[in-house]
């Protein structure tokens, strides 16, 4: 199966995911959507995404701008809008207790409201869908011991999947449509933990938009696991990876900024995943959105980009 053109985007994550001096691997690690000072590079990072070739890029409007003023930034650069990302944060990691039906607890879901504001603005009608990724002193799924479903609790993915299920209800309410998201660190990242939450949530409410590379980062077959879920699946981040460093970090506890570093995640087409097979398991006249995405990229910013334009561009319908 080939890749629809008008469905097709870059995340702009390459740009942001870096290291403090790349020249320095053992420098900090920097998260720059979250920088104020990002703002006064993002229209430059997005005529880049445009000037490679895509048409599209993933929504990431930042904290520090509006929607319009977003809105602006990206059509000066010539680009569409492919769906965007939401999580939702188990308030006991945060060590909040919330009372049932309190004006605390529905505040607990306005991050996700903003995704459905964002979406709607924007016209688009999916969202990545997904826990939250935790940097605290009990992450263990990411300071520890990464895609081995490492401090597994049941009880505890009894309450990651209502939480997963009211934002769904939370996105159903606005018109969006919720895909759940499988990510590396956090409480679903495993296979049994992917399809006890598809389990229990129902299709009409919660779709899935797997992320392909976290799949096989956590030992799971990503061809099998689209085929199974074919007629759930509404969109998908497509990454490549190095599967020899990811087999490494499931044998020895690794964190995850370690595996990062090591040098996991590359272009589509670099790396060992049969990306072809994953496009070829979905069905026949499938349109939802494949957005592309290098977590860390293994070259410069605008090379990664170009990169991943080459591939993509040999499989556009």
């Amino acid at each position: 199966m080939s890749v629809r053109a008008d469905r097709i985007a870059l995340n702009p994550i390459q740009w942001a995911n870096v290291k403090a001096d790349p020249s320095d691997p053992d420098s900090d690690d920097l998260w720059l959507f979250a920088d104020p000072a990002f703002r006064a590079d993002y229209p430059g990072i997005l005529h880049a995404i445009r000037e490679a070739g895509f048409a599209a890029v993933m929504m990431e409007v930042l904290d520090t701008q509006t929607l319009q003023d977003y809105a602006r930034m990206v059509a000066d650069a010539g680009l569409a809008l492919a769906p965007g990302y939401a999580s939702i944060a188990l308030p006991e990691d945060h060590g909040v207790a919330l009372a049932a039906g309190s004006a605390e607890e529905v505040r607990w879901f306005d991050g996700v409201r903003r995704k459905a504001e964002e979406s709607n603005f924007f016209g688009l009608d999916t969202v990545f869908l997904a826990p939250e990724m935790s940097w605290g002193d009990t992450a263990v799924r990411n300071n520890v011991s990464v895609a081995v479903g490492a401090a597994f609790d049941a009880g505890r993915l009894d309450r990651v999947i209502d939480m997963i299920g009211r934002s769904a209800e939370v996105l159903r309410t606005e018109g969006v449509r919720a895909g759940l998201h499988n990510h590396i660190g956090t409480w679903i990242e495993t296979e049994h933990e992917i399809e006890s939450t598809l389990a229990a949530i129902p299709a009409d409410l919660l779709g899935a938009s797997f992320d392909i590379g976290h799949l096989a980062w956590a030992g799971i077959d990503p061809v099998a696991m689209v085929r199974r879920h074919a007629d759930r699946v509404l969109d998908l981040h497509l990454k490549d990876l190095d599967l020899s460093v990811a087999e490494r970090s499931r044998l020895t506890p690794t964190p995850y900024r370690e595996a990062t570093d090591a040098g996991i995640f590359l272009e589509p087409g670099l790396g060992d995943l049969d990306l072809d097979a994953v496009l070829a398991a979905l069905p026949e006249e499938w349109a939802g959105w494949t957005i592309i995405e290098v977590d860390r990229a293994s070259m410069d910013p605008i090379a990664s980009a170009a990169v991943s334009w080459e591939w993509t561009a040999a499989r556009l319908r």
